[in-house]
């Protein structure tokens, strides 16, 4: 049975989508919608790994869902072209998440460090979601049979899991797969990770050695992708930089981590190099091109800011499309579980 090309990627609702998101993650969703059949996902069971005090509450994870949402939207992604929906509405994630639990081993989940990250020292603490995050996140992709999923670099380790899981379940029930009639014996496909764009990690603009985030104490540090134009602006001009001009050459970049950061930024906004970002303003003053940085920053988000904002204003569209987008993924999901449950043995309603 062939395997259908398919990219799944999703993003946790937790609010203050920056332009990290944007550039690390949604605007390449948008392009892949040309080349792959796409499904997007509001990862909000992710989201409650963490403690309340990070996901802010009932009201607050529904307006952040609605908010990712407005903003894959308003990015350009197309809810009737492609599927777009709320994790929590297709029960096949958490199904399949559990019966991969007893395929992946605990030496897996041990080496994943964004746990050892995110529970910092305080692990006996942290919850066994947190823990199992990784799983979920395999369940998420495999339900849907995807081939390819979007990942920055701090994913890399999570969809290497993935295709762990998918191999032992391979391997673990060949035989069963093919008396089901997959003759090849092979019925999850080993999902390949797309890492695309020149700026696909942005730094924090008060500090090019951190990662843009929404936790940063101070808004300056990023922008938002419902600040307006005057903050966007105001934000750009108070970017940490160097005394020293911008080099003319991308080497020139490496020991500048702020500077390195705002000609990524310009690159992956203005859809060009940053050797061409640095033959234009090479050798110049920050100030100009500060000003440069402002104008393609808010033509590309500005618009992106005013459609969220109504799309926002209106809870009951964006909850339709979510809806449709579910019932569209589950009919995709649910296929994966009945023939999973028939692998495995497990006797189903019929």
């Amino acid at each position: 049975m062939a395997i259908v090309e398919r990219v799944f990627s999703g993003v946790q609702p937790t609010g203050n989508l920056h332009l990290g998101n944007y550039l690390g993650a949604i605007v390449n969703f948008v392009k892949l919608q040309e080349t792959h059949n796409c499904i997007y996902c509001v990862v909000d069971l992710h989201a409650l790994t963490q403690g309340i005090d990070v996901w802010g509450g009932p009201a607050e994870l529904t307006r952040n869902t609605r908010e990712v949402t407005a903003a894959f939207i308003a990015a350009g992604i197309d809810p009737k072209k492609h599927i777009v929906f709320n994790q929590s509405q297709v029960t096949g994630h958490a199904e399949l998440a559990w019966l991969f639990n007893c395929v992946a081993r605990v030496g897996w989940l041990n080496r994943m460090t964004q746990f050892k990250e995110k529970a910092g020292k305080d692990r006996e603490n942290a919850s066994v979601g947190l823990y199992d995050y990784p799983v979920l996140m395999a369940a998420d992709i495999l339900v849907y049979r995807a081939t390819h999923v979007p990942v920055g670099e701090d994913q890399k380790q999570h969809l290497e899991l993935s295709r762990d899981i998918a191999q032992k379940f391979n391997n673990d029930f060949g035989d069963s797969i093919r008396s089901h009639g997959h003759n090849e014996g092979i019925y999850f496909p080993l999902p390949e990770p797309l890492i695309t764009g020149p700026a696909t990690r942005v730094m924090s603009l008060r500090d090019g050695t951190k990662k843009m985030s929404k936790s940063d104490a101070s808004d300056n540090s990023r922008i938002n992708l419902t600040d307006d134009a005057d903050t966007i602006a105001q934000k750009i001009r108070k970017a940490k930089t160097d005394p020293e001009p911008l080099p003319t050459e991308e080497k020139g970049l490496e020991p500048r981590p702020e500077a390195d950061n705002l000609v990524g930024i310009y690159a992956a906004l203005a859809g060009v190099t940053k050797q061409a970002v640095l033959q234009d303003f090479g050798g110049g003053q920050f100030s100009s091109f500060k000003n440069a940085l402002v104008d393609v920053c808010v033509a590309k988000l500005a618009p992106i800011a005013g459609e969220m904002k109504r799309l926002v204003a209106d809870p009951g569209h964006v909850d339709s499309i979510l809806n449709e987008g579910a019932n569209r993924a589950r009919v995709i999901a649910d296929e994966t579980m009945r023939a999973t449950k028939d692998i495995l043995g497990l006797i189903r309603q019929r």
